[in-house]
């Protein structure tokens, strides 16, 4: 029970055949509070077989269960007519429905129902009954209505599924959380897509009726839900309460990172009220007047920190109100601090960057280090081993482009199709190439190339093993990925938005988990394709 609402989470089932879904009722019970059967995964033959066995099997169910028969145009799995829809919930509801058993009823079919009530044919039982919309495309303009239409019905429960754009596009439905908080009514809202995953875990501590939880990531049955597991585990979905201190990442994508499996690791060790969340942000200067300034912000929240990745590490300095001199002269932010005076900005990436190094160098004065690539994760190396006294050198595809980088930062410049490393005591890669996915097989430098270098140093850290870790390998490096910089860097982020120190080891065991079972989802995801 959280301090202000009751948090529910529902995991739907969405079986083929209806002979699969007590086994999947079963493992929803399991996981949820409560579950959700969409019927409309089932094919109508499957559909007529399941029917005259429902309610018997809805009573053996020990969860509360909510039926939906959602037509296409809602997100349904399948065409279903009206009459289709009407004669399904007439029957449901004749004689005696299953206790624990309510009705998602689109709002199209709620009028319809209400109107025949009026005319003294009541069908429904209406406090057994989910108001609901959802549009897969987009957000209506004036979600307000839309409510006011919904609550006019006698339903006891609203709901509001539509799709998030960006981050604010969250903010209408917090706003009418408040409202149906105010009215004393039961809402569920919920942004649908990567930007909406912020509605799924705050809403309940915000006063959403329930959240939805995925049976598992193969399953799931909306844009942007996630698993029922990543709720209750990952962000500690029943512990967050309206208070809860929120910290997240910004940037476009941010769904492959593993910082919230690091911070909220570290934030559940110590017993803290805090979240760590990855916010999906295409239009920066939107994001930072209406939800994180604390002088401008619409949402009462109790937002603290941000990560910040690409693209907006240089494009968020302009939205701060103080940035730390090391930061301003990289032209790079990746921390910021919210609090009561605003925004500041700080880099932890250049002394994580460098620790590493260090660690496996020692002094760095009059090293000799190559920096493959010329972007902003180059631009924060590059002032680091200028603080340190190294002697740098750009490598990169364009020689031109790159020049006046490496003449800001006192380095040298050269062709990366002509390079030779050897007698350079660090190679660092500091280009995209080797993630996971589709660049993993690629290398910004081979076996050959490498040979004769004291180490090499790949900035990318899933997979743990880079194919440019492989070739230098092969020439008979040392290597190192970029994981220990990535839990230096997130472990210094923690220790500016909490003043306590971080749980290291335990953030680092996080994000190698993390990483592991990101492959493990790769290899299962091949095995069912092939």
């Amino acid at each position: 029970m959280n301090g202000e609402h009751l948090i529910r989470l529902c995991v739907p089932v969405c079986a083929r055949r209806a002979g699969e879904l007590k086994p999947a009722l079963e493992r929803a019970a399991a996981l949820g509070d409560i579950v959700e059967l969409r019927l409309d995964c089932l094919a109508a033959s499957e559909l007529a077989v399941l029917q005259p066995e429902l309610k018997a099997l809805l009573r053996e169910h020990a969860r509360p269960s909510i039926l939906t028969l959602r037509p296409a145009q809602e997100g349904g799995q399948r065409e279903i007519d009206n009459l289709t829809r009407i004669i399904f919930w007439t029957q449901f509801f004749s004689g005696e429905p299953p206790p624990n058993a309510c009705a998602d009823i689109e709002l199209d079919l709620a009028l319809y129902f209400q109107e025949r009530e009026r005319d003294g044919h009541g069908v429904l039982d209406w406090p057994r009954v989910i108001c609901s919309h959802h549009d897969f495309t987009s957000a209506p303009s004036d979600l307000t209505k839309l409510y006011e239409r919904m609550s006019a019905t006698p339903a006891r429960i609203m709901k509001i599924a539509v799709m998030a754009a960006d981050l604010t596009g969250c903010l209408p439905l917090f706003s009418l959380l408040d409202r149906a908080r105010d009215e004393g009514r039961q809402l569920i809202a919920v942004a649908m897509g990567a930007a909406g995953i912020l509605t799924r875990i705050l809403g309940p501590s915000r006063g959403s009726y329930l959240t939805y939880g995925a049976l598992d990531l193969e399953h799931q049955t909306a844009p942007g839900q996630i698993s029922a597991a990543q709720l209750r585990e990952l962000y500690r979905l029943e512990r967050l309460d309206r208070g809860a201190m929120i910290t997240g990442l910004i940037g476009s994508p941010v769904a492959h990172s593993v910082s919230p499996q690091m911070h909220n690791a570290a934030f559940k060790a110590l017993d803290l009220n805090a979240v760590y969340l990855p916010l999906e942000v295409q239009n920066l200067k939107e994001f930072v007047l209406r939800m994180a300034h604390p002088r401008t912000r619409e949402l009462g929240w109790n937002l603290r920190g941000l990560s910040v990745t690409a693209p907006h590490k240089s494009a968020v300095m302009e939205q701060l109100d103080w940035v730390e001199t090391s930061a301003r002269e990289i032209g790079a932010v990746n921390t910021v601090v919210a609090d009561d005076e605003g925004l500041r900005g700080f880099n932890t990436d250049v002394k994580a960057f460098i620790g590493v190094l260090k660690e496996k160098l020692g002094t760095l004065g009059g090293a000799r280090c190559a920096v493959i690539g010329a972007g902003g994760v180059a631009r924060a190396a590059l002032w680091g081993l200028q603080q340190e006294g190294a002697r740098a050198t750009v490598f990169a595809r364009d020689v031109e482009r790159a020049k006046p980088l490496a003449e800001k930062f006192g380095a040298d410049c050269d062709a990366l199709a002509d390079a030779r490393f050897e007698g350079f005591d660090a190679v660092v890669n500091t280009t995209p190439l080797g993630t996971r996915g589709p660049l993993e097989s690629l290398s910004p430098a081979s076996a050959e190339q490498l040979r004769g270098a004291r180490l090499a140093y790949d900035l990318v850290y899933n997979p743990a093993v880079t194919q440019f870790m492989r070739e230098a390998q092969r020439a008979g490096c040392a290597t190192t990925n970029g994981l220990p910089m990535l839990v230096a860097q997130a472990a210094a982020q923690f220790a500016l938005w909490t003043g306590l120190k971080a749980p290291v080891e335990l953030m680092r065991e996080a994000a190698r988990s993390a990483i592991a079972a990101s492959l493990s989802n790769v290899v299962d995801q091949q095995a069912t394709e092939s």
